[in-house]
């Protein structure tokens, strides 16, 4: 996400745009694809990772990573993962990741984080992105959220309650707008962002009819326990945005605000597994 010259400031204001366009301008990324699905002949697909996917883990591990597709309510086949990492886990996070990567890049953090935190790991490709059809835009981004939430229902037969809604950068965008019409176990907000004008603009003080992303208004809708987390010195996403959702979230817990993290660090250090754990093995299940 990056700012705008005078220019696109002036185009924005004189003739502003709508909402899919600032979107596209700050948000989408896609990589080049670093999986692929292969049908294996019997209904079922097998994941292939390039090198670029950095797979961390042994092939037999391989074999805990299930691959398929599922189709939005706007015509687009998307790809989903659903990471088996636990036998015992209560909760299934489902995982909306940042912007710039694909599920193949995210599948051995997936089962790395799962496995240390005990939940399995469902996640989907937006539009665009990996293996999945279409454009990248705000309203299949939505609509991406909609029929990957709409699988883990009924394609694994997991509840609401089990469910924990985790969002990063981008991702925070779709996972707060299911989150403000469904409750669910729990949500975690990961450098999360208050509108893509905010991250724009910085002094924009009020959500503009043209606005991309204005989670902000939807976060007093989440009724579910919240968890925030955010870098310090965030040079993506400011850490003021952090702070204001945090104020806005009614079932906010105890927030993480990572001191000298960046934007793409904060997992690198130990008090992110270590705020995790307590939230999903302790504060949850009390």
């Amino acid at each position: 996400m990056n700012g705008l010259s005078l220019s696109e400031f002036c185009c924005l204001f004189c003739c502003p745009p709508c909402p899919s366009r600032i979107a596209a301008k700050l948000a989408f990324l896609p990589p080049e694809p670093t999986y692929d699905f292969l049908a294996d002949g019997t209904g079922k697909y097998v994941l292939t990772l390039t090198e670029r996917a950095e797979w961390q883990y042994t092939d037999q591990d391989k074999e805990k990573v299930e691959g398929f597709y599922t189709r939005t309510n706007r015509g687009n086949k998307i790809g989903c993962l659903y990471v088996r990492c636990s036998n015992t886990a209560r909760f299934t996070i489902l995982f909306s990741h940042g912007n710039a990567v694909d599920l193949g890049q995210m599948s051995s953090f997936y089962l790395g984080l799962g496995s240390r935190i005990n939940c399995n790991i469902f996640s989907y490709d937006y539009s665009g992105y990996g293996v999945s059809a279409g454009k990248p835009s705000e309203k299949n981004l939505y609509a991406d959220i909609d029929a990957a939430w709409l699988a883990l229902r009924t394609r694994y037969g997991i509840s609401p309650e089990n469910i924990i809604l985790y969002g990063q950068s981008i991702g925070t965008v779709p996972t707060v707008d299911l989150a403000a019409r469904y409750e669910v176990g729990a949500v975690i907000l990961h450098s999360p962002l208050m509108s893509g004008m905010r991250v724009a603009f910085p002094n924009t003080k009020r959500t503009w009819f043209f606005d991309a992303f204005p989670s902000i208004d939807k976060v007093p809708k989440v009724t579910s326990p919240t968890l925030v987390i955010h870098g310090t010195e965030d040079e993506v996403i400011d850490f003021s945005h952090g702070l204001t959702i945090f104020e806005r979230c009614p079932k906010a817990v105890e927030p993480l605000w990572v001191e000298g993290a960046g934007h793409n660090d904060v997992e690198l250090y130990t008090a992110y597994l270590e705020r995790l754990k307590q939230f999903v093995n302790v504060e949850l299940v009390n």
